[in-house]
């Protein structure tokens, strides 16, 4: 199975929570490249030549793509797919990443890869850049690149495609490949950007992955190849060094393309072969090198201090990866892998709900960069006590490969995964070509093929005579046999002699546990009771879209949109109170525990394990989040289970239960990840910027530690119990399902429920603060790496429906004003890889909106920061902007729009809350027109009004060691 499909396994199935997000189409064979001359085969009839992608495989054939091998080597894939309508995708993949890099020449294949999108012999300097915004890409999202161990990949989605426009795009990618611009100086431009990307890496993160890396796959390659490199590497990189790498490893024979968009194939073929042919490799093909096995005889255990994790197991098991056939036999065997490790997994999160010794546990097993088949355990424990949670961890298992797991338990696991296959199935003709284009790349990558939805079913479903008890058993001492266990533990302060706990830890004799058979049996009829269904007093049209608002006899208002644009897929989105509106502007509170606890506070007296078993088997689930003038309850389920989904959330309002469990797990969990928010700058400002943004606005600030500590199942209940009792209720669904069904459904369980009152808006909460200007900017320290730094600027706009036009040309400015830092100080000065402007509109109140600067650099940089932005923001004032890059920027905001406007998700956000407030269907309604009026002068007007220098705000996050100790800064973190 794919490395995608296999890694669903990783995480715990909580069906009530998040519905499955795995997706699969791909499975395991060998590279065509590697297996030599298939079989000869009768003259008459000629048959169909077998794909280079199937060649030793009988996994059933996506027919759909194209496949074909130029005279050179490089292979192709085509196919046409019209989602989003118009949208070509490309990627050239290159099989080449760090694992080929000598040891002189870490970083090199990244390298490569930014010197290839500066430029060419055919496109002058960061001109490709211009010409696909020209033709509605935006840098970054629908143009990017990507480098690991094993490959390197471009890519481009292209809006709006036409022949031209792909035909050009391709001749770019080409020249890319075969000639980019390596010479002296685009060398030593570009080694300041990578240089900064380098840096902004989170340092902890870096820290502990190097480490696991070099312990688990010591004796290897991958043991000491990050795709970043060192310091020392790419500031030795020459010119001479990096055509070396280039010319060895950049050639046709090791590139795929592969394009799924909307245009005929055959005028796609063309243009690949007429485009790639011409690409020749320079000097004999080299050597796949050899990447090495695990060392059997490497130490056990190891240990890493880093004071800004919580404590962490790692461990691991390793095979030595080999290359297989990709047969329907083989993937059948996957797939009882994947249940085995499902049982397990449901296993581990069963006892951590239940409050034992570790907040979450979870093991995969995946191929790790064609390097080492593994199966990793994770663990999190309560506290410091790591070894009472390893022992616990290691007695699942323990149970696990030793004895057969029930029938029910295996049943429960393979109805989730089927259905999951099933829901691609359902929704195979809506799935972009982007995510068909990276899923084949992804196969190409660890030696798969790709199949359809339905040969995935297919395989699935004929393999469930092997998910006997017996073999899962088995399955699972195979998945735990190998090189190991290898441990690595993660402190955050030194533990004497830890490597030789750990050992010992791991040596321990554990006895296998067992959960228990005997849980109650749960159907829907123990879902808390409402009332007597309603009646229906109303329906009108929305908009000129069939969407239709139907009054219910109660008060409750539904907001109906079915379609086919996502087959198989319903949307439900629940929108009761007044979110941050019914919230104190003056005092904290504990809003900010609802997301991570409100679900799993149950229903009535069905806890999360109970409504996990009663959703076994089908699309239904729950999530909470907060906006400005809502609570919302979202969901995705399917037709079938729209109604039981529709009686779940309206139980859940009208009946809520409060388990005090998973309220103390997410206090824990909090504690746990506490210091984590404050060891980078990245992770400062996502703790800090909320708030400080909005003046310092309570019901944005992030708890510190004495307000996680103080939160009690009791003062949980005491905010949310009147939160969920009260307000009209807002029903959006949105998707594939009939109408009147969805009526019904939801007449017999929120139009059942009693008419509930207005919803409260605290005394001075319409609106939230705003930034004061300062003349020195706020500083917040940060405990990472000391060459990290972050600064802010900010100026507040406004909010609401009223004159939502403002947003819209706020967002033009903000995109303007991106491209131009990015040019100056990422492309000319390199001094932050990431800069980033954006605006913010709020519209569900009348204020508290903002442009924001963001960057990242070196602590002596923030300075030029500063510098750039306001001569940037000054001269979009004093001036209008020129045709050619207004329209660079409107292209690809009107594409994103165009692509946005196909998705259900899309049109929930538009019309949310317009049974409250009309407004937003008018704002909805007006939205192409304004990005169409928008003028060079009404972004100069816009700049004028808002960029004013005696309005920005401020802020700095500067490495600890740089900040003299003062007073402690006051806090004002924020979510």
């Amino acid at each position: 199975m794919t490395f995608q499909y296999r890694r669903i396994v990783r995480f715990a199935v909580l069906p009530l929570i998040a519905g499955l997000g795995f997706s699969t189409a791909t499975l395991f064979a060998k590279d065509a490249a590697k297996r030599g001359v298939v079989s000869a085969v009768p003259a008459v009839p000629a048959p169909r030549p077998t794909p280079w992608l199937y060649v030793n495989s009988d996994v059933p054939q996506e027919k759909a793509w194209l496949f074909g091998t130029l005279d050179n080597g490089l292979r192709y894939a085509i196919r046409r797919n019209a989602v989003p309508p118009g949208q070509v995708s490309i990627r050239v993949r290159i099989d080449a990443g760090s694992l080929m890099e000598n040891d002189s020449e870490l970083g090199f294949a990244h390298f490569l890869e930014h010197l290839s999108f500066r430029g060419s012999k055919d496109v002058p300097e960061l001109e490709a850049k211009r010409i696909w915004q020209r033709l509605g890409a935006t840098f970054g999202s629908d143009s990017n690149a990507s480098t690991t161990p094993t490959e390197t990949v471009y890519k481009l989605d292209l809006p709006q495609a036409t022949a031209e426009s792909v035909d050009e795009s391709l001749r770019i990618l080409a020249g890319m490949m075969d000639s980019p611009n390596i010479s002296d100086q685009t060398v030593n431009s570009e080694r300041a950007v990578v240089l900064a990307e380098q840096r902004e890496q989170f340092g902890a993160a870096v820290k502990v992955g190097d480490a696991l890396r070099a312990h688990f796959f010591s004796g290897q390659k991958l043991a000491t190849r990050s795709p970043i490199g060192t310091t020392a590497t790419l500031t030795g990189a020459t010119a001479t060094g990096l055509k070396a790498f280039h010319d060895r490893w950049y050639r046709p024979e090791r590139a795929v393309v592969v394009v799924s968009g909307d245009l005929d194939p055959a005028v796609m073929e063309a243009m690949v072969r007429n485009r790639f042919s011409g690409w020749k490799g320079d000097g004999p093909a080299p050597a796949d090198p050899d990447f090495g096995k695990p060392d059997m005889k490497a130490p056990a255990a190891a240990a890493v201090v880093e004071p800004s994790f919580p404590t962490m197991i790692q461990m691991a098991v390793l095979r030595p990866w080999e290359q297989v056939e990709d047969t329907i036999s083989y993937n059948e065997g996957l797939m009882v892998d994947a249940v085995a490790l499902r049982i397990i997994n449901r296993r581990l999160e069963t006892r951590a709900r239940a409050g034992g010794s570790f907040l979450q546990a979870q093991v995969d097993q995946e191929d790790v960069s064609r390097s080492a088949d593994t199966t990793t355990v994770s663990l999190v424990p309560i506290g410091d006590d790591w070894r009472a949670a390893l022992r616990d961890v290691r007695a699942v298992i323990a149970e696990a490969t030793t004895v057969p797991p029930g029938a029910a338990d295996i049943e429960r696991e393979v109805s989730e995964f089927d259905l999951a296959l099933l829901g691609q199935v359902e929704n195979a003709g809506a799935e972009p070509g982007s995510k068909q284009a990276d899923d084949l790349v992804r196969a190409v990558d660890i030696r798969e093929t790709v199949t359809t939805p339905q040969g995935a079913l297919d395989i699935f479903r004929g393999a469930k005579r092997l998910f006997t008890p017996e073999r899962i058993r088995d399955a699972t001492k195979r998945l735990f046999a190998g090189a190991g266990p290898r441990i690595l533990l993660i402190t955050p302060k030194t533990v004497p002699n830890a490597t030789q706990l750990a050992s010992a830890a791991l040596s321990e004799t554990v006895t296998a546990s067992t959960l228990g058979a005997n849980a109650r049996a749960v159907t829907f009829d123990d879902v808390p009771k409402l009332g007597t269904p309603g009646t229906v007093v109303s329906r009108s049209s929305l908009t000129q879209l069939p969407i239709e608002t139907v009054k219910l006899s109660n008060g409750v208002n539904l907001i109906l949109f079915p379609n086919q644009g996502e087959p198989g897929k319903v949307y439900v989105s629940v929108r009761f109170g007044n979110g941050y509106k019914a919230l104190p502007a003056k005092r904290e509170t504990l809003a900010w525990s609802g997301p991570m606890a409100l679900v799993g506070t149950g229903i009535g007296d069905l806890g999360l394990e109970e409504l996990d078993r009663l959703t076994n088997g089908r699309k239904i689930n729950m999530g909470v989040s907060i906006t400005e003038d809502a609570f919302v309850m979202s969901a995705e389920t399917r037709a079938p289970d729209l109604a039981d989904q529709l009686k779940l959330l309206a139980a859940k309002l009208d009946k809520p239960g409060w388990d005090p469990a998973p309220i103390v797990r997410a206090r824990a969990q909090l504690l746990a990840s506490y210091e984590i928010m404050g060891a980078s700058p990245g992770n400062v400002l996502t703790r800090d910027l909320d708030a400080l943004v909005r003046g310092g606005d309570p019901r944005w600030t992030t708890p510190d530690r004495k307000e996680i500590e103080a939160l009690t199942p009791e003062s949980f209940r005491a905010l949310w119990a009147p939160l969920l009792a009260t307000g009209p209720i807002e029903v959006q669904i949105f998707g594939d399902f009939k109408t009147e069904d969805a009526v019904n459904a939801a007449l017999a369980t929120f139009g059942a429920m009693k008419p509930r009152g207005p919803a409260p808006i605290e005394p001075g909460s319409e609106r939230t603060g705003v930034p004061v200007h300062v003349a020195k900017p706020v500083t917040r320290t940060h405990s990472g790496p000391p060459e990290q730094a972050a600064a802010v600027i900010a100026w507040p706009t406004g909010g609401g429906l009223d004159t939502v036009v403002e947003s819209r040309k706020l967002e033009v400015l903000a995109a303007i004003f991106n491209d131009r830092l990015f040019d100056q100080l990422r492309n000319a000065a390199g001094a932050s890889y990431s800069p980033t402007v954006s605006s913010q509109w709020p519209t569900g109140m009348d204020n508290g909106g903002y442009m924001i600067v963001l960057g990242q650099l070196k602590p002596e940089g923030v300075d030029l920061f500063f510098k750039l932005s306001r001569e940037i923001a000054a001269d979009l004032a004093a001036k209008p902007v020129d045709a050619d890059e207004l329209a660079r920027t409107l292209g690809p905001i009107k594409q994103y729009y165009a692509r946005a406007g196909t998705a259900n998700q899309f049109w929930l956000r538009q019309t949310a809350g317009s049974s409250r407030d009309p407004r937003r269907i008018a704002a909805m309604a007006s939205l192409a027109r304004d990005f169409l009026q928008i003028t060079p002068e009404q972004i100069q007007e816009t700049a004028k009004r808002y960029l004013a220098p005696g309005k920005d705000w401020s802020m700095v996050v500067l490495p600890q060691a740089a900040v003299p100790k003062a007073a402690p800064a006051k806090k004002t973190a924020a979510r």
